[in-house]
């Protein structure tokens, strides 16, 4: 009687161990999981940071084209660039895709803002001159936006890589993301074409 007792006793133990084991090794898991959540949410908040900032800068275009209509003709493929550019920015998928449409419109924006120096007159026009202003803050907005991404981008990529959450990335669908890296007109200054603008 004494040794079934014993046993009973015994079993009662080791099943406590288990169960202690098991219910660590859940908390453990639902930690990850949870830890991996919130920087997976920090990364596509500042996603939408960025992509609210090159939608501010799109919708600034079609104003600055109009206020330097007066002053320049814009040969017909500047226009048409601008255009599907634009359109690129609003209807992109993924903040890197509407990053990438967002640097070339930027680009043009900033060819556009050069004509200023051709024409004193528009330098002093008021439209163009807070157009300017609004284009440079939205600027300087896209650069910290993209800044704060892709450290947090950085944040993630290194949580997942990490034991014992790289145990579990795979399994729960957490996979490495890309920074957002300079575009190529951001390496370069901005050139004036002669055939990009005609005077009237």
């Amino acid at each position: 009687m004494e040794e079934y007792k014993n046993m009973a006793n015994s079993i009662m133990i080791v099943t406590g161990v288990v169960f202690v084991i098991i219910a660590f090794i859940a908390i453990a898991v639902i930690r990850c999981y949870n830890g991996m959540v919130v920087l997976r949410n920090r990364v596509e908040n500042q996603g939408a940071q960025i992509e609210v900032q090159l939608k501010r800068r799109a919708d600034l275009i079609p104003n600055l084209i109009e206020t330097t209509k007066g002053y320049a003709s814009y040969e017909q493929q500047t226009l048409t660039q601008v255009t599907e550019l634009r359109s690129k920015v609003l209807s992109a998928a993924s903040p890197a895709e509407s990053y990438m449409a967002g640097e070339a419109l930027g680009h043009e924006a900033s060819r556009m803002l050069a004509i200023g120096e051709k024409y004193p007159e528009l330098k002093a026009n008021s439209n163009f001159l807070q157009l300017q202003k609004e284009l440079a803050d939205t600027e300087d907005k896209i650069v910290k936006a993209r800044q704060f991404y892709n450290d947090t981008v950085t944040k993630y990529n290194t949580a997942i890589m990490m034991f014992p959450r790289s145990a579990f990335a795979g399994i729960f669908g957490f996979k490495k993301m890309e920074l957002l890296e300079a575009a190529a007109s951001e390496r370069q200054a901005t050139r004036m074409n002669g055939d990009t603008f005609k005077m009237n």
